[in-house]
């Protein structure tokens, strides 16, 4: 049930933000807060962003800001997006607009002093509220009701919603499956399965975005089979996906992990995943080494953990684990726990000789160096991981004497 007042739920829980708040509004009267922030504070949930809202131009917006001495950014003038700084706390002031035209991804807008005309082009009826200083809560679609009845509808007509950016799509899934109940509106998935192309004309960096946030949301099961149910899933795995094996490892228990959830899921080579989403380069490295490499596994030896270690970090091998846990159990288990302790715990091997040294033995310098470093490391390796510097050289020179 809606939170009855959920500005004086904020202060009291958090005064620091009250007197953030009375510096704008005194600045901006007609400001209100918007979006996630009153949907949020009116579930009662922790508020991440206080985004506010208003009539006045961007322009005169930064020009009142600076003359209360408020240090303000132009963050996205062209979308009317300013940023208040305040303690060190970023607060975005955008003013009310109304699409001109839209293209499914880009929209230009136009500002308007119309509250319900500002609400209309937003993608949902729970991210359309407003709620300004006095603590009354302007709800013009129905947002409020929608909340207590844990439904998520778009605004106005899902078709034109979707239309006017087709991330709205994703966005309906991850919502749905955060407020929404046990059926989706049945508007907002007819219109998602009928527009479910326009995805695929989506930059790979928004959709990533997205299924990140899927991916690490609740209920990523129900959200997935709701995405494939609308057709929707393939379009942004065309390479394929394995609902089951994530089950698995939901099963498992395994921690809400966006890269090593969508480890589970891809079916095809990660690689091939990470150059088409264009991940990170750290992301890319993450996704395919867990996929790729031995896994270690309950029982398994100290030396053989060691040997692990030395090879790739301790997140690597712990993501390995839990795919190897779904894949062989599929259930939780207190071995496999154990073993990613086990993991966490134990410093990382550290190979103790460098080129310098094989040079320093008598080795000239070139290619030998490095054929004389691995056959060394390779009985490191062999051994746990455990022979120390004087050790390994001396393996070593009796390596050079062969």
């Amino acid at each position: 049930m809606p939170v009855a007042d959920p500005l004086g739920r904020l202060f009291r829980a958090q005064p620091d933000t009250a007197v953030t708040l009375a510096r704008i509004w005194d600045v901006l009267p007609d400001a209100r807060l918007v979006g996630g922030a009153v949907r949020d504070l009116l579930c009662g949930r922790a508020v991440a962003d206080m985004d506010l809202a208003t009539a006045v131009a961007p322009e005169d917006v930064m020009a009142r800001l600076r003359a209360a001495g408020i240090k303000v950014v132009p963050t996205g003038l062209s979308h009317g997006t300013v940023t208040a700084v305040i303690d060190g706390r970023p607060h975005e002031i955008t003013t009310l607009r109304r699409d001109e035209r839209t293209d499914g991804r880009h929209a230009e807008v136009a500002w308007t002093s119309d509250w319900r005309e500002d609400a209309a082009r937003r993608d949902f009826t729970i991210n359309a509220m407003s709620c300004d200083r006095a603590g009354h809560v302007h709800d013009p679609f129905g947002g409020r009701a929608d909340l207590a009845a844990h439904r998520v509808r778009f605004v106005g007509d899902a078709r034109a919603r979707i239309a006017e950016d087709a991330l709205r799509i994703l966005r309906f899934f991850r919502f749905d499956a955060r407020y929404g109940g046990e059926a989706p509106d049945a508007e907002a998935m007819q219109a998602a399965t009928a527009l479910a192309p326009m995805v695929e004309r989506l930059s790979v960096e928004r959709i990533w975005s997205e299924l990140r946030r899927i991916l690490t949301g609740p209920r990523v099961e129900r959200a997935l089979a709701l995405m494939e149910a609308a057709d929707v899933l393939t379009r942004i795995l065309p390479e394929g996906y394995d609902l089951s094996r994530l089950s698995a490892l939901l099963a498992c228990g395994a921690p809400a992990q966006a890269l090593l959830r969508c480890a589970a899921l891809v079916r095809c080579d990660a690689r091939v995943v990470a150059d088409r989403l264009r991940l990170s380069r750290a992301d890319a490295r993450f996704l395919c080494a867990a996929r790729e490499g031995d896994a270690p596994h309950p029982g398994m030896p100290s030396a053989e953990i060691a040997r692990l270690l030395a090879i790739d970090p301790a997140d690597i091998l712990i993501a390995r684990s839990w795919l190897r846990q779904a894949a062989e159990a599929g259930r939780p288990d207190a071995r496999w726990d154990s073993l990613r302790h086990e993991i966490a715990r134990r410093p990382r091997p550290v190979f103790p000789l460098a080129g310098r040294d094989v040079v320093a033995a008598g080795c000239p310098a070139g290619p030998r160096v490095g054929e004389m470093l691995g056959r060394v490391r390779a009985w490191w390796m062999a051994g746990g991981c455990v022979a120390d510097h004087a050790a390994c050289l001396a393996y070593l020179r009796g390596v050079l004497k062969d």
